[in-house]
């Protein structure tokens, strides 16, 4: 059987490249592991995920600093970009993809309103890409929302787009 997911078209690109996947998640909770380990044989190039929710959680483990915390929030392009970062080396994988952003439906500001998110992905060379998202759903929707645009760029990085 041929499976159309795009999680399982990302198993299929990671296999054929030799490589490994990991996650940084905030927002999402885990939503992108569970999304990707949902393929069968994801053991194959799923190494682990890291789902840090807080800011020290982010800091400890992630190596993001308190300086771009503090200059630019936990929701930041520079802040997914950390995380992206740290995950890759924490886990030791070819390719993480991360994100952070305001799920809702309270925390949002006029400046970083609810369904805000920065997906961020870091690869080989340093590579290093951040897409800028703002969803319009409640909580559910906006996480879902977040962990399809994560495998999104992840899928798009794996075909070179």
């Amino acid at each position: 059987m041929n499976d159309e997911r795009l999680e399982a078209k990302i198993g299929d690109l990671l296999r054929a490249r030799g490589w490994t996947v990991g996650t940084a998640e905030s927002c999402t909770g885990g939503l992108i592991m569970h999304l990707l380990t949902n393929v069968a044989g994801s053991s194959a190039y799923v190494l682990g995920g890291v789902v840090a929710y807080s800011n020290a959680v982010k800091q400890s483990l992630l190596r993001v600093r308190q300086g771009t915390l503090i200059a630019y929030g936990a929701v930041s392009e520079a802040v997914a970009a950390e995380m992206a970062t740290g995950a890759r080396t924490l886990l030791n994988v070819d390719v993480a993809v991360s994100v952070t952003g305001i799920a809702g439906p309270g925390g949002g500001t006029a400046e970083k309103p609810v369904g805000l998110t920065y997906v961020g992905l870091a690869g080989p060379n340093n590579l290093l890409v951040v897409r800028r998202h703002i969803w319009n759903s409640d909580r559910e929707g906006n996480k879902t929302a977040s962990a399809e645009a994560a495998l999104r760029l992840l899928y798009d990085v794996l075909v070179g787009k």
